[in-house]
């Protein structure tokens, strides 16, 4: 099948039946093959597991071989937040593709993402009328939290890993993350790389698959 966003795809080898699957969003300006080398050290110990990772539906303003989620050329927060709910849509509908093609639920699904598909998965996991198996997040932070209170509608178990010198994305916005997630009824585990900049250092994608492997190993 063909999804609505072009994607890289790991499937389990050995045609091990599809249990799980982990979705990958990559960040500004990067694209599903980027976000992809994660699954190189993951699939090892997730063997019924997919690994699927979209492009964003859009080219990157400022960097024309990448995608991204949301234009950041502006910085007015009412654009910014038109714009991801854009996505929002592109990628639900791009979620009940996945679910469809391998006979998944919400519970078999670890929506993933690095800086702005961080962003998009907090809102995936939060807005969508089931929750999912969990959300994982690199470096990223939630991008309006007003807006997120009024749509929110489930409670997907969350960690948030950031690094301490994160010049980007302010690891600030993890703990401002935190904060929101724990006085909206979401469990949430969070951890600060020490010596990080903006980027997932391999502390960061450990700590990551054992939270993933926990979760998923209960469905």
């Amino acid at each position: 099948m063909t999804f609505c966003l072009e994607s890289t795809i790991i499937k389990p080898t050995n045609l091990k039946e599809i249990r799980h699957a982990v979705i990958l969003l990559h960040g500004y300006g990067g694209d599903g093959k980027d976000i992809s080398t994660l699954s190189l050290n993951w699939k090892r110990h997730m063997p019924n597991t997919i690994f699927i990772c979209p492009n964003g539906h859009e080219r990157c303003s400022i960097n024309p071989t990448g995608y991204q989620w949301f234009d950041l050329t502006k910085e007015d927060p009412n654009y910014i937040l038109e714009q991801s709910i854009i996505a929002e849509n592109k990628l639900n509908k791009f979620l009940d593709e996945i679910k469809n093609e391998y006979q998944l639920e919400n519970k078999n699904i670890c929506l993933s993402g690095f800086s702005q598909g961080c962003m998009m998965s907090i809102n995936l996991g939060l807005t969508s009328e089931k929750e999912f198996n969990c959300i994982v997040g690199f470096s990223g932070k939630i991008i309006n939290q007003e807006s997120l209170k009024i749509r929110k509608k489930s409670s997907t178990d969350t960690l948030l890993i950031h690094g301490d010198i994160d010049q980007v994305v302010s690891p600030n916005f993890m703990l401002e993350a935190k904060d929101f997630l724990i006085r909206n009824n979401v469990k949430i585990d969070t951890h600060l790389i020490k010596n990080c900049d903006h980027h997932i250092p391999i502390e960061a994608s450990s700590i990551a698959l054992n939270y993933i492997l926990k979760k998923l190993n209960n469905y």
